[in-house]
């Protein structure tokens, strides 16, 4: 195994309770929207949520992560006021269900956000890295929750097809390191950190990060760093297949990423993950 990237164990306040992670994390997606790149309009009403909710936790993740607005390329964006509407009612519903879960919502939006903590979600996971809403970072540190900060080059209903980094993990390091310093003078005490695969990347970017993942593990030590290759492009393209033809692809990248240094995987398919990570540490721990 890699010596300088294996798992570091981390801690993250979610209200009065600290929470101690000494495992790579799995973070089961829910898309309550109809036209994700993978899963949309699979989980629109209240029935289907809540069979998502039940099967993300009996397979084993640590963390809920609804979104209701897609963000594939392509994809338009809700205004604040109208993704506040549809996501407060599946958080409410999500943690009325489940009150000892783990809920973070996927939203660039302050207004969502705000509205989410209050219906029970503990965590924010911004894909905008606070670029597309000045009031985000406040917020956040108002509602004193954990703050996953992605890096992106775009909106994505705006995304470049043939992005230009100079050098990519430089400029995605130093996007990363100065949201942090703003987010740290207002308060926010608990911030993971996001590449951002797929957003505004061509594909030979996405592997340039991906391959370099020990130096962002070594240059960020106090952020838990999260992976999210789930299904991507970056996985279906390279193999000429569709999302739905690729869990091997993303199963693959996953154990990569773990022995990378990721601590947190945000996935679309939790029971693989899980059984990825148990092969992971029975690696880790030999």
């Amino acid at each position: 195994m890699y010596k300088d990237t294996t798992f570091l164990s981390f801690s993250i306040t979610c209200g009065e309770k600290l929470l101690s992670f000494t495992s790579p994390v799995v973070m089961g997606i829910l898309n309550a929207t109809p036209d994700s790149f993978y899963d949309g309009g699979r989980y629109t009403d209240g029935s289907s949520i809540l069979r998502r909710a039940k099967q993300i936790v009996d397979e084993g993740a640590d963390i809920i992560d609804i979104g209701v607005v897609s963000s594939r390329p392509g994809a338009q964006l809700l205004s604040p006021a109208d993704e506040a509407e549809r996501l407060e009612p599946v958080v409410r519903l999500v943690r009325s269900h489940y009150p000892d879960a783990l809920i973070s919502v996927d939203t660039c939006f302050s207004l969502p956000a705000r509205r989410a903590v209050e219906a029970g979600a503990d965590i924010v996971n911004d894909i905008s890295g606070g670029q597309f809403d000045p009031d985000m970072f406040a917020t956040v540190a108002d509602l004193r929750v954990p703050y996953i900060l992605m890096h992106t080059q775009g909106r994505p209903d705006h995304m470049q097809d043939n992005p230009h980094y100079d050098n990519v993990l430089q400029e995605v390091c130093y996007y990363l390191s100065e949201r942090l310093e703003t987010l740290y003078r207002l308060g926010v005490k608990d911030v993971m950190i996001d590449p951002g695969f797929g957003f505004g990347k061509s594909m030979d970017d996405n592997y340039r990060i991906f391959s370099q993942l020990p130096e962002m593990h070594r240059l960020f030590p106090h952020n838990p760093l999260l992976v999210g290759v789930s299904r991507k492009s970056m996985i279906y393209k390279l193999l000429n297949a569709k999302p739905d033809e690729v869990l091997a692809g993303t199963v693959a990248l996953q154990m990569q990423a773990l022995a990378f240094g990721a601590q947190i995987l945000r996935v679309h398919d939790v029971k693989e993950t899980v059984q990825t990570i148990q092969i992971y540490n029975k690696l880790w721990h030999s």
